[in-house]
């Protein structure tokens, strides 16, 4: 399969770590060595000596990104990179990573084999969302919906393709991905999700109610009613929040027509599993 020329690149790095903008700014001599056009996320270009041009995240209309960070760094882009989102080519520095290609160490040959060609896409689905009715950011990991204060209890009716199936009063509810399967909703008991079945999971924060978790096609509409409190949180991939106020607040999820690209060299789903969440100490 020939893979696109790419000529232009975007470089998106953890804000809080000397050595993510230390490896920028070798990354950034490197790509232009190779007669890229770089562009830096505006937000860490003062802790970037080398000169490069800067722009927002909304306006990396570049042919693929560089992230340099863990999994938050990444979710963080792809909630704000214009749609369709180039591919990602994701550094590990964080400390899980479960989302990143390759180490440090390894980051300048990942470039060079990028732009040769060397790699495959691995393509994610997200979900579409809506709070009352008003969308919010496309959801790469997951959703959660909340009371907002800790430990108030959020009671709920929950609906597929407008249809009520259960009554379920909880925390909070996580509505996840296959990729954000392996994340918060595994943490509070959910399962992982096979990235070839088409699906989502819901799944309660300490729920009150005897259920655990349910898998919905990623054809299927979901609907949270809030029966009370009046006032919810919404969040999406960690990032971006947004409280809900009205008689029934409802937060609707559904497959998005968007996805999010990553570049893949030889490592798959299951080899991250086991060695990054399944054997893998803090």
């Amino acid at each position: 399969m020939v893979k696109k020329m790419f000529k232009s690149v975007g470089l998106v790095a953890r804000y809080d770590k000397k050595q993510a903008f230390e490896l920028a700014n070798e990354l950034v001599k490197h790509l232009r060595n190779k007669g890229l056009e770089v562009y830096i996320e505006d937000t860490i270009a003062r802790k970037v000596n080398t000169p490069a041009e800067t722009v927002q995240l909304k306006n990396m209309k570049t042919d693929f990104i560089i992230t340099i960070g863990g999994d938050g760094t990444i979710l963080r882009a792809c909630l704000s990179v214009p749609e369709p989102e180039p591919p990602i080519l994701a550094i590990n520095m964080g400390v899980r990573g479960f989302l990143t290609e390759v180490e440090p160490r390894e980051a300048c040959n990942a470039v060079d084999r990028t732009l040769k060609g060397e790699f495959k896409i691995e393509k994610c689905t997200k979900l579409a969302v809506s709070a009352d009715g008003e969308n919010v950011p496309d959801a790469l990991n997951d959703v959660v919906i909340s009371a907002g204060e800790p430990s108030k209890i959020l009671y709920t009716q929950i609906y597929k393709d407008d249809e009520p199936i259960l009554k379920c009063q909880a925390d909070g509810f996580i509505v996840s991905t296959q990729t954000g399967s392996t994340g918060y909703s595994l943490s509070a008991g959910g399962p992982v999700l096979d990235p070839e079945v088409e699906a989502f999971v819901l799944t309660p924060v300490c729920s009150l109610t005897v259920f655990r978790s349910i898998v919905f096609s990623l054809d299927s509409k979901v609907t949270i009613e809030a029966i009370r409190p009046k006032e919810v949180l919404v969040l999406v991939d960690g990032n971006y929040s947004q409280v809900v106020t009205s008689k029934n607040p409802t937060l609707t999820i559904t497959r998005s027509k968007n996805v999010a690209s990553f570049i893949r060299f030889k490592e798959d789903f299951y080899h991250r599993l086991r060695s990054r969440l399944l054997f893998k100490g803090m």
